[in-house]
């Protein structure tokens, strides 16, 4: 068999991360069987589809690396398809039109609800032999009697009697087609063998094979896929945080990290929780995916992110720094050279964001400092500490780690204090905050004349706080 899978978005919002991992998982399927991957436009619904939703798709789709073997298709161009599928369904007696008013069958519905019976249409019009008219739509007839059998290659076998289903509508007055017509038109025309979608579609399938069936057509193996909860058990939504792919991008966050998180939300192989590419490729298979939903972790996927970002070479990783960088509105034009400082770096924070943060010091100078830190470390006792580390470095010539190291030894020798009387403030002088990595590194990356003039800000900071002391 030569596999065909598909991802079909609406493009009525952005890519969210449920529909990234189905496309994921398809993708996935596709590559293990050596088959086709194919994106489909599902944009039937003229009214909330956008052209900036659909470039929202194809860009989330590229930063992912899903790469599609056929497409981009879009169902706004195979009308005519339809509407020829349509009428033969409507010549081999397998549609009817049907002229029931909305009046009737709010009515119906209702009624059907106070007996507390499934809402359904009843057939009203099913065996009238009506014709077309600007009033009528088009019904599938559905078959009365046996069951939708579905050997699902996640949920097992679901058994659906056809009692259970009503004559759903395939066109509408306009003469435009429904959703469970098109998908199926397109399924059917795109020769698609396997379909991985969420298991809130779980209720069209039976609809849609009944349709299938009736033009003859093959039937797909489907795997519906449960769905992304958040940790709070209810389905991820905006609350929960970023839904939007892009938004995960624009957050700081690495595409194979978050492809790794995504692939690890209800499938596994074994105890592994790191997959690279290929590795997924090998393991996948559908029947291994989980049937319950997933909670979606965020601090998981920042695991994730750091062990990323923290394997990056520093090369690759200082190019997808600058728009970072950028963003947090400084450059790194003016400072040590950026692959330098990530290789001391990278394995500190668990988003570029946090990065391009952590790493401001060393490019943009900087008045103010951590409230608390200066409070707990700028203290009269650190002045003398400061003066000689900055008498010390004005006339160090060798500007390394090692000989950088060598002065606040000898500072702690020499006024006989711990490492920590010495070293804290020195870096809160540095940094404005107290945070980086060892301080001898750290001075090596600033270079000798950015950090003696810190220094003498510290001084003057620590000056004008005693007299600003002594008035009082």
């Amino acid at each position: 068999m030569n596999v065909r899978t598909r991802f079909a978005p609406s493009p009525t919002g952005y890519l969210h991360v449920g529909g990234a991992r189905t496309a994921l998982f398809s993708w996935l399927y596709a590559r293990k069987t050596g088959g086709k991957f194919i994106l489909r436009i599902e944009d039937t619904d003229r009214e909330r589809s956008t052209e900036a939703s659909v470039n929202a798709i194809l860009e989330g789709m590229e930063w992912l690396g899903l790469d599609y073997d056929e497409g981009p298709f879009y169902q706004t161009e195979q009308f005519d398809r339809y509407q020829e599928v349509i009428k033969q369904l409507l010549d081999s007696g397998d549609a009817y039109y049907c002229d029931c008013s909305k009046e009737r069958l709010t009515a119906l519905r209702e009624q059907q609800m106070a007996d507390k019976e499934k809402p359904r249409y009843d057939g009203c019009c099913r065996d009238k032999g009506l014709s077309a008219a600007d009033n009528t739509v088009v019904r599938f007839k559905n078959p009365l009697d046996g069951d939708v059998i579905i050997d699902d290659l996640v949920k097992g076998r679901v058994v659906i009697n056809n009692r259970e289903l009503d004559d759903l509508i395939i066109e509408r007055t306009d003469g435009t087609p429904t959703y469970n017509l098109t998908v199926v038109v397109d399924d059917w025309d795109m020769k698609m063998t396997h379909i991985i979608r969420g298991d809130d579609h779980l209720n069209n399938t039976p609809r849609q094979i009944n349709i299938l069936t009736a033009l003859g057509a093959e039937l797909p193996v489907y795997a519906h896929v449960p769905m992304i909860l958040g940790d709070d058990g209810k389905r991820l939504s905006k609350r929960h945080g970023a839904v939007s792919v892009m938004q995960y991008k624009e957050d700081g966050y690495l595409p194979e990290a978050l492809i790794n998180y995504l692939v690890r939300l209800s499938w596994s192989h074994g105890d592994q929780e790191i997959f690279s590419r290929e590795q997924m490729i090998e393991f996948f298979d559908a029947v291994d995916i989980n049937t319950s939903a997933s909670a979606f972790n965020t601090e998981k996927l920042q695991w994730l992110n750091q062990h990323y970002i923290k394997n990056k070479d520093p090369a690759v990783l200082a190019d997808l720094m600058q728009q970072y960088i950028t963003a947090a509105g400084y450059t790194s034009d003016d400072g040590p050279e950026l692959t330098a400082v990530l290789k001391v770096f990278q394995e500190r924070c668990s988003t570029l964001v946090e990065l391009a943060q952590e790493i401001r010091f060393l490019y943009q100078d900087f008045t103010e400092y951590n409230a608390k830190q200066a409070k707990k470390q700028f203290k009269e006792a650190s002045l003398p500490v400061l003066q000689s580390l900055q008498e010390q470095y004005a006339s160090l010539q060798d500007w390394t780690a090692e000989a950088i190291h060598h002065v606040v030894e000898n500072t702690v020798n020499t006024l006989e204090v711990g490492f920590g009387k010495v070293g804290q403030p020195l870096r809160l002088a540095v940094t404005g905050h107290g945070k980086s990595p060892s301080i001898d590194i750290t001075l090596e990356l600033l270079g000798k004349e950015k950090t003696l003039a810190r220094l003498q800000q510290a001084i003057e900071f620590i000056k004008a706080k005693q007299a600003a002391g002594s008035r009082q």
